[in-house]
């Protein structure tokens, strides 16, 4: 894995050494990313008086996916553009898991690409050090990918990552059908009562029944085919890193409208808005809309993972 060491932001402005297979454009907006990202945990510590939280530390943010290998998507004609895929490596799990200080950069990075500050969606992963050293020894195919493909946006000195070791073929298999077998179904369950819930009139629980569907679906799809999922119910998230998997999925979800756009939108809010808003509302056409689109995700969730296990058997 390339690696750039830095000291400060000065020596990260255009990423020349780590990125030059990107054009400048995209080296200045990972330059800006980095900057919001540090921006927001200083910001986070400076409010927070424990001295667990001051010691809080970044050691690593790592692009990986498609801008790291250099073969990115930008569609005009779907709508569909990969996203900037970055792994947060900190200095404990305790970190890893401030969940409110994920969610600010979450909501400064949209804000920022909202106001066309940042042109390209983030879409930032945290993990502590000791986790994905503890990934790489039990060869987790995700974070094998990441150590031997992943560009080095910045890094603290003295904080190696593991050597990756060999997967265990036959256990990697069983894992992932244990995976299947859990998670498909349990979608399945769930498109069964967003249906059950529009019969009886209830938008708002089959909106939150079909985003429950939706998230299940990326989870079984993601931890089938690689043996790892962000824990996350933000299916943006999760939509991304499957559709950086296999592009394949990406024709559950079409870009090219704005129709289209605002259902997925009205659906990822739905796990929060559709329980506890009083001001959430989606109609009867969004989701016929939406019960087609999930509907359609379940079956290309379900022949690529049964060809992934078909392969390893």
């Amino acid at each position: 894995m390339e690696t750039n060491p830095t000291e400060g932001f000065d020596a990260a402005l255009t990423l020349t050494d780590t990125l030059d297979h990107l054009p400048t454009n995209k080296r200045r907006e990972l330059a800006q990313v980095l900057e919001i990202i540090f921006s927001e945990v200083e910001q986070f510590r400076a409010t927070k008086l424990s001295a667990r939280r001051a010691g809080s530390q970044v050691l690593k943010v790592i692009l990986y996916g498609s801008y790291a290998r250099g073969d990115w998507v930008e569609d005009r004609s779907s709508g569909y553009r990969s996203d900037y895929d970055l792994l947060i490596v900190v200095n404990s799990d305790s970190f890893a898991q401030e969940h409110e200080l994920w969610l600010m950069l979450d909501e400064r990075l949209l804000q920022e690409q909202i106001a066309h500050r940042i042109e390209t969606p983030v879409i930032p992963i945290v993990h502590s050090l000791h986790d994905v050293n503890d990934q790489l020894s039990r060869g987790r195919p995700f974070f094998v990918d990441i150590a031997r493909d992943g560009k080095v946006l910045y890094e603290e000195e003295g904080h190696p990552l593991a050597q990756p070791k060999a997967l265990n073929k036959e256990q990697a298999r069983a894992e992932a059908r244990r995976h299947f077998e859990q998670w498909f179904p349990d979608a399945e369950f769930y498109l069964k009562l967003a249906e059950f819930s529009i019969a009886e009139d209830k938008p708002k629980h089959a909106a939150f029944n079909l985003h429950q569907a939706t998230e299940r679906l990326y989870h079984c799809f993601l931890l089938t085919l690689t043996l790892y999922s962000p824990k996350s119910h933000r299916i943006k998230v999760l939509r991304s890193k499957a559709e950086e998997v296999d592009k394949r999925l990406i024709e559950a979800w079409p870009r090219d409208n704005r129709i289209a756009r605002r259902r997925f939108e009205l659906l990822s809010r739905a796990y929060v808005e559709a329980r506890y808003s009083p001001n959430y509302e989606i109609s009867s056409q969004d989701l016929a809309w939406l019960i087609e689109r999930v509907k359609i995700l379940q079956q290309t969730v379900e022949s690529i993972c049964r060809e992934k296990l078909e392969d390893a058997g």
